[in-house]
């Protein structure tokens, strides 16, 4: 950048101007922060003009600002940018009159009359940083108070003073211009997430989906009429604490409505490596406000449930292979809670077929006698692409107990030996499937040399036993494996 006495001017003219901003549009991350775009009207005159933007948000990041001209037609130079969100209130103007006198306002109100005392702020009102406010001191008539006298009264504002955050420019223009001019900046205290609300009848497997996009918006600015697009999948991002981080694997956004009654629908498209989602209509978007858009809903989904039992209850406390694969009781302290699953295939031929963004998902069931819905549980699902299968725990099934035991253990120079006993009791007057689920963990190299049941393997050390348990009864579940080395 050149120099001021370089700069090609006949004499450096000032203008002083506040902008106004025309409708926004915004960008949203699930990751509480955002990009946000607003036009703005420029008239510049030839040579140095001062420009204040007041109403940008509190968690702009100021080194993100990017002030230009969309149809790069008009050249300008960014002198200087400052950021201010330094706004006057009650509280910052106690400090700035921190060792001076100032006048309070005291009211009667059952007498109905009004006084000024006169006092000295020697101490501002604070938070603390604990949920509570440091007592303020006032020297009044030689007596030090620990508490405001009456209203603060505070001499009219300043020119410096700010109502609202705002970015104030220094810019050089190279002739006089009016244009409309785009600023853009990234900020935190925007955030998107989605949730799924799943409702099945009483009996059967079959449910309706209905998912919620939930925007939630603490920045402290309030959005008029604003076009909005949602950005899915982990971007990464540099905070001021840290460096780059490992990048997560990006997964799939909020996908195009599935069975939508004829209306607005938010639509989609791949963006770089992720995914982004327009709104369809423009929204305001208050400070400290949450709102809601629906984005997908379908009917008769397959979601047929499961029974899993997992029995071994264990934990490897920082040991290496070698010296945790001979402990004979790691593992073997027995869980009983027998699990309550959910298995969705996001296929087209199932009602979905559709990229799903991470969220929460909530169970419902319809009560036969009423037909008021009850919870049933939740859980969260991760970014699913389409055609993978989603399988989500609910809960623990109430009439279902699961009990393992170890029955033997022996070990050798090059291999070892164990057998386990696994019963799964059902308590309901119908049989059920349980999927006895177990991972051989000891060594990668194992053979199942004794069993009860067939198994399915699941991978390199997860194997699953598929019984059926009767009607108030037992299926007891046995197998011996030999691990070597």
């Amino acid at each position: 950048m050149p120099p001021m006495s370089a700069l090609p001017l006949a004499a450096t003219s000032l203008l002083a101007a506040t902008v106004a901003a025309q409708n926004p549009a915004l960008t949203i991350y699930n990751q509480n922060f955002a990009v946000v775009r607003e036009r703005l009207t420029l008239d510049l005159v030839q040579g140095v003009n001062d420009v204040a933007f007041p109403g940008v948000t509190t968690q702009l990041e100021p080194d993100s600002v990017v002030l230009r001209d969309p149809t790069a037609r008009v050249p300008f130079t960014i002198l200087e940018q400052s950021y201010r969100a330094d706004t006057a209130s009650q509280q910052a103007l106690l400090r700035m009159f921190e060792g001076k006198e100032l006048d309070f306002l005291v009211v009667n109100y059952q007498q109905q009359t009004e006084r000024t005392v006169r006092g000295r702020l020697l101490r501002a009102p604070v938070a603390n940083g604990y949920g509570s406010v440091v007592e303020p001191i006032v020297e009044v008539d030689g007596v030090l108070r620990f508490s405001l006298p009456g209203q603060p009264l505070f001499p009219p504002f300043g020119a410096d003073t700010i109502l609202a955050p705002t970015l104030d420019w220094r810019l050089h223009a190279g002739a006089a211009a009016k244009f409309d001019a785009e600023v853009g900046y990234v900020t935190g205290g925007l955030r998107w997430i989605a949730s799924y609300n799943l409702v099945a009848p009483e009996h059967g497997d079959l449910v309706d989906v209905v998912g919620w996009i939930t925007i939630e918006n603490t920045c402290g600015k309030t959005f008029r009429d604003a076009t909005i697009k949602l950005m899915a999948g982990d971007v990464n991002k540099v905070t001021p604490s840290e460096g780059p981080r490992g990048r997560s694997p990006a997964g799939p956004d909020v996908g195009a409505g599935v069975a939508f009654a004829p209306r607005p629908q938010v639509t989609e498209k791949a963006f770089d490596e992720f995914h982004l989602y327009s709104l369809p209509m423009p929204m305001t978007l208050h400070d400290r406000q949450q709102k809601q858009v629906e984005f997908v809903r379908a009917t008769n989904v397959e979601a047929p449930g499961c029974y899993v039992y997992h029995g071994a209850s264990w934990s490897l406390p920082g040991w290496s292979r070698d010296q945790y694969r001979m402990q004979r009781d790691l593992g073997t302290p027995s869980n009983q809670k027998v699990w309550v699953m959910r298995a969705l295939a996001n296929t087209k031929a199932n009602g979905l077929g559709i990229p799903l963004p991470a969220g929460r998902t909530r169970f419902y069931r319809r009560d036969d006698a009423d037909q008021r819905l009850e919870f049933v549980g939740e859980n969260s699902i991760d970014h699913t692409p389409v055609d993978e299968l989603l399988r989500i725990y609910t809960g623990d099934a109430f009439d279902l107990v699961g009990e393992r035991k170890a029955t033997d253990f022996k070990s050798a120079p090059n291999e070892m030996e164990e057998a386990f006993e696994i019963r799964v009791r059902n308590h309901k007057d119908k049989a059920v499937e349980v999927r006895v689920f177990e991972r051989l963990w000891r060594w990668g190299n194992w053979n199942v040399i004794e069993k009860s049941h067939d198994f399915v393997q699941l991978d390199a050390a997860s194997i699953e036993f598929r019984v059926q348990v009767p009607a108030n009864g037992e299926t007891v579940v046995t197998f011996r494996v030999c691990y070597r080395w």
